[in-house]
Parts: structure tokens; sequence; C-alpha cells
């Protein structure tokens, strides 16, 4: 059982409102409640604020997030907040509809003591608000964090840092939604908390809000799968290709299936070779397999080359060989 709370909060009573944290979360919820294929992910609990009529009071968001980590033993429990942030001397702060001071929000350390307490056995905590990379520090010295095993914190900014907003979202959830479509995923086509904070890091430069990760895990939980890059048959290939490490597939012109004027009295193709020869440049196109004293695939074959695998290549092969993918 993979369950998520989605919370974006537009309307304050009290404090300035804010205009893309509700349009936020319903992308999040989106893109989390199934899997690219269509299959389902999380079982996603919504809650927005949008106006007088629709709030996320204190005490409402606060059994929602004591619910979520501690009812059951849920595979997965994952919260995300789009909203206001606060912080002090005493530590930070999620506002809520009704806050009127910021510390009169709810307390970020009771919700990782809500997390450090869950029998879930992965916690993810991913915050789109001001001063959010306090989250999960030690009360005594920020440097230090107090996260159990299993937990996993991603937020858009550092302590001291305000999250922006640009064209009606947050800059951290756009990066966060395009990750988990697919632009974070690896090459069986899971995306990760490890690969998205990846792909929001490289996004953002060192002058713009700086995203915070903070983990407790002995292995990376998959947050959604998404078409791979290459097809899982394919990528098995790789050990039957390239048996050893180092190893080099030779090649020759009956592995490319087009002839050109003057290449007429080359060896014809051979279909068995075409078909590998395939599958090797869509190795290629994903970086696992570069030709050997050519500039592309094709000269390799035209002129009896052959192709190595690159350094990542030599990975999923060693990956493929003992039978981990």
């Amino acid at each position: 059982m993979r369950r998520a709370l989605i919370v974006g909060i537009d309307y304050y009573q009290n404090i300035t409102p804010l205009y893309g944290c509700v349009n936020d979360a319903h992308s999040v919820k989106a893109v989390l409640e199934r899997h690219a294929s269509g299959s389902i992910n999380f079982d996603v609990k919504i809650l927005t604020a949008t106006g007088p009529q629709q709030l996320v009071e204190r005490p409402v968001l606060r059994d929602a997030i004591e619910k979520l980590f501690t009812d059951g033993e849920p595979s997965v429990a994952l919260l995300y907040f789009a909203g206001h942030g606060y912080i002090e001397s005493t530590g930070g702060f999620l506002c809520c509809s009704d806050t009127k001071q910021g510390h009169d929000g709810l307390s970020l350390g009771e919700i990782i003591a809500f997390a450090n307490k869950s029998k879930a056995k992965n916690k993810v905590i991913i915050l789109d608000s001001c001063h959010s990379g306090v989250a999960g520090s030690s009360a005594i010295d920020r440097n230090f964090s107090e996260i159990c095993e299993g937990m996993t914190i991603l937020t858009a900014s550092s302590a001291e840092q305000y999250a922006s907003e640009n064209n009606g979202s947050g800059v951290f959830t756009t990066l966060l939604v395009d990750a988990l479509n697919g632009s974070a995923c690896n090459l069986v086509g899971e995306v990760t908390p490890g690969s998205v904070y990846a792909h929001i890091d490289q996004s953002l430069g060192a002058w713009e809000q700086r995203p915070i990760f903070k983990t407790n895990v002995k292995s990376f939980v998959s947050l959604r799968q998404v078409q791979p890059p290459i097809a899982l048959a394919e990528l098995q290939r790789l050990a039957e290709f390239f048996p050893t490490s180092g190893y080099i597939f030779a090649l020759d012109p009956s592995f490319e299936p087009k002839r050109n004027e003057g290449e007429e009295l080359l060896p014809l193709p051979d279909p068995d070779n075409t078909s590998k020869f395939a599958i090797l440049q869509r190795m290629n196109r994903v970086n696992l397999v570069v030709p050997v004293d050519a500039e592309h695939m094709y000269y390799a074959a035209m002129e009896s080359k052959a192709c190595r695998l690159t350094v990542l290549g030599e990975h999923y092969r060693s990956l493929v060989a003992r039978k981990r993918i």
C-alpha cells in the first residue's frame, strides 16, 4: 500500500495569499496517482485552501499528517506541501489557512516526530515552502539531522531561503513534476527521490534557491514508473553482446541494412546482424554504447570497426550479468 497526502494552500486569512500552490498540489496529485502505464501508484488524499469557504486549518492538517504516518504500515507514506513556511529560533513551521504569526502554524518538528515514529517502510516528505530546508534538523544544532531509517526529505530551499514562484507555479514543483513525468528516470523507468533531487539540483543555478535533500535509507524507493528510454528486453542483452568487462564488439558492413551509391560491392546485410545492430544503435542513443575509432555507429559498421560500452554501459552490463535487472 502506497499513500500520499497532498496539500496546497493559496488562501490565508491573516497573511499574504499565494496563487500557485493549489495548482501545484493538483499537478503533483495527477502525476503520483498513476504510473505512466496507467496502473495505480499512490492512493492520494488532497487538501487545498482556495478561499474563505475552503480552508486548511491547523487542526485539520495536523490530523491528516498524523494519520498519514501513524495509520497502519504502508510501504510508502508521502507528504507533499505547498504553501507558506516560517522559521524562527525554535524551528520551522508550515503555515495553515488560520496562521497569524507563523509560529502558530504546524511545527516541522512535530511532523518529523510523526514520521520518525511511523511504521511505514518508507517515509517521503516533499516541501515547497520558504525555509523548508530546516525540516529534519536537530533542534539543538541545525548542522545535524534527526531522521529515522527509511525517511527522505526533499525541500524547495534551504533554511535561510525563500521558495520562488514563476508563471503561477512553484519553481521547485515545476521541476518535481517534470522529474516524475520521466526526466529523472533511470534506464529501467524508475524515478527515485535521489534522481528527482539530482534533476532539480542540476536545473537550478548557484545563485537560485537551492533544494535540500536529506535521507536515511538502505535503498531508494521508486516514486513512479515511466516508459524507460530503452526496452528492458533490449537492456538485458548487454551481457550477451558484451560478455566481459572491456569487451569490444566487432562490426562489419553486414550489420548495416542500408547501402549508398558505390557501396554495392560490400557484403550484403545479414538479417541477424542488422537486428543486433538496431539494438546497439538504440543503446548508443542512451549512452550505453559508443563506436570505436568512428564518428557514428554507421561508419563503425561500414568501415569494419567496432563498438564498446561506456562507463554507464559497463554498470548496466554488470547489473544484467548479476541478474540485478
